[in-house]
């Protein structure tokens, strides 16, 4: 288990110095409100692209207590885009296996990445204050952002130009003016009270107890989730580890539990006794008792008001979907942004941010919601239905894809989106127009290398190579928007690349078998890496409508 290098902030106890605004009057292109993992992660990536960037939050320090710790391999290869990836998996607790127990019985165990050829595994645990003080680092060395602590949004208003925010400082209220505005600033949500917005959906009758633990132990780095047990009878309890000798537990309650009561001592170090024994020495680290809902905003655009992460939608915590999914909004929403700021990009193209995350936002209400019910039944059919399915478990594979204790998060594919271009060949695999790009080691410029390392970030023209000549792909002149070409070559076959173009070896194979590649497929793709369209064969005519099409509109006449 990893601990805290010498020299490495305590990013537990991390605390900033309020300074006074600089040019109050000056308007900024975006201000993002919440300096979380999500705001962080927004502000990164509209600052890569060069778009400058205020970032205010009306605390002083990051988070307090492990909160969020599972980060799905997705997450990851968004990290490693923003510069924080390897930080994030080197001081993690790396694991791909899980086991789901009743009462003191492994019933069955599973791994969410059975197949090589990822460069990040399926999830990393790690505390949430270690992921917000890594893209801090990050933000900090990124001069197109300007962050300010203890600025706290206090009202709002916003016309067809700009938008305006009153914030409360140490010194006094200000007002600060920006074209656009994105509201990453947590399930209370300053920003969403003050435009008068409600979310909706669903609040669980249900209390869980979180309980960070310090000790020394030799369960291995996996997920292990009981119903049932011994040592909590008729309950349900969930095992990780996280970095520093810290694992999490999380008691299921019952609606009935006093939130306050449970949180005391007396009542957690009974429960921790039980799970790892009388003789077993630890130290409580932090404790927090929480009740959760299923909702979100109707809409994630208002106006020039954009919100994203708890701000604009709520989960249970069964599936790690509340972080990762945030981030995943961060990243649609950022690309977007920086081409409506930069002119390259109508601002209708934003709309398909609403429609996209809104979409995946609901995915994961719903396999939050099912998860839910699952765990705690809220009938006596749906707990025969549950103890069922875990009798028949134990022996029979069917019945494990029938339980439940928090389908793990998955990235969305924007199947509806009207940035797609849909398939006119014929294509198998998942890897449709919408989807996430999958990873496959690659050879590039003589090195070992991956190919997410490669896109995102532009628009990007992948050609698969074969024996024949590659098509003249700069036919195409998508000035002013940027466009990427990488032409992917076989195995142990090197190549000179057309020009403006660059060569990687798919050095295993695995990018032609993922991609469902032949000789002259195309496929482009999103600066998010995902699939906009692809073609068995180069069309100049039809990448340039693809192109146009996922930029929302007509390029570079906004």
């Amino acid at each position: 288990m990893a601990s805290r290098a010498p020299g490495e902030p305590d990013y537990q106890r991390l605390a900033f110095r309020y300074e006074p605004m600089a040019g109050r009057g000056e308007r900024r292109p975006v201000i993002v409100v919440g300096a979380g993992p999500v705001g962080l992660a927004a502000a990164i990536d509209l600052a890569r692209q060069g778009v400058p960037v205020l970032l205010i939050d009306d605390d002083d320090k990051l988070s307090q207590g492990s909160r969020a710790i599972c980060f799905a391999k997705r997450t990851l290869e968004i990290f490693d885009r923003l510069g924080c990836g390897q930080r994030m998996v080197e001081k993690g607790v790396t694991w791909n296996r899980g086991k789901v127990f009743v009462r003191d019985e492994e019933v069955y165990a599973f791994d969410l990445l059975p197949e090589g050829g990822h460069r990040r595994p399926a999830f990393v645990n790690l505390q949430q204050y270690y992921v917000e003080g890594f893209l801090l680092d990050c933000a900090l060395a990124l001069p197109a952002i300007d962050i300010r602590w203890r600025h706290r949004l206090t009202g709002i208003s916003q016309d067809e130009n700009g938008v305006t925010i009153e914030v409360e400082t140490p010194e006094g209220t200000q007002s600060l003016a920006c074209d656009w505005l994105i509201a990453a600033d947590g399930a209370r949500s300053a920003t969403r009270k003050a435009l008068g917005l409600v979310s909706s959906g669903r609040t669980f009758r249900d209390r869980f107890l979180i309980a960070d633990v310090r000790m020394e132990a030799d369960f291995p780095a996996e997920r292990w989730f009981w119903f049932d047990p011994p040592f909590h009878p008729n309950r349900s309890v969930l095992l990780h580890q996280q970095p520093d000798q810290v694992w999490r537990v999380d008691f299921q309650l019952g609606w009935e539990a006093d939130p306050i009561e449970e949180q005391k001592p007396e009542k957690v170090m009974p429960r921790l006794r039980a799970l790892l024994g009388e003789a077993a020495e630890f130290e409580l680290e932090w404790v927090s008792v929480y009740t959760f809902s299923c909702l979100r905003l109707d809409r994630f655009r208002h106006g020039r008001v954009l919100f994203a992460g708890d701000s604009a939608h709520g989960v249970s915590p069964f599936g790690a979907r509340g972080a990762n999914s945030g981030i995943q909004d961060a990243e649609n929403l950022a690309w977007k942004l920086g081409l409506v700021v930069k002119g390259l990009a109508p601002e209708t193209l934003l709309d398909s941010y609403d429609a996209e995350r809104v979409e995946a936002a609901d995915e994961n209400i719903l396999a939050s919601t099912r998860s839910t019910d699952f765990i705690t039944p809220k009938s006596e059919a749906s707990r025969d239905f549950r103890d069922a399915a875990l009798d028949l478990a134990r022996d029979c594979p069917f019945a494990r894809r029938l339980v439940n204790s928090g389908r793990l998060s998955v990235p969305s594919t924007y199947r509806t989106s009207p940035l797609t271009t849909a398939d006119r060949d014929a294509f198998a695999g998942p890897l449709e127009p919408g989807a996430p790009v999958p990873d496959a080691p690659i050879r590039i410029g003589g090195r070992e290398g991956w190919f997410l390392d490669e896109v995102g970030g532009a628009f990007t023209l992948i050609v698969f190579a074969g024996q024949g000549a590659l098509p003249d792909t700069d036919a195409l002149r998508p000035d002013p928007l940027p466009l990427d070409r990488i032409v992917v070559t076989p195995p142990g076959q090197d190549g000179d690349p057309p020009l403006h173009a660059r060569a990687v070896e798919d050095r295993e194979g695995l990018l032609a078998r993922r991609f469902d590649a032949a000789p002259g497929t195309v496929y482009l793709l999103r600066p998010d890496q995902h699939v906009c369209a692809r073609w068995r064969s180069f069309d100049a005519a039809a990448v340039a409508a693809a192109l146009q099409r996922a930029a929302g509109g007509e390029i570079g006449r906004c």
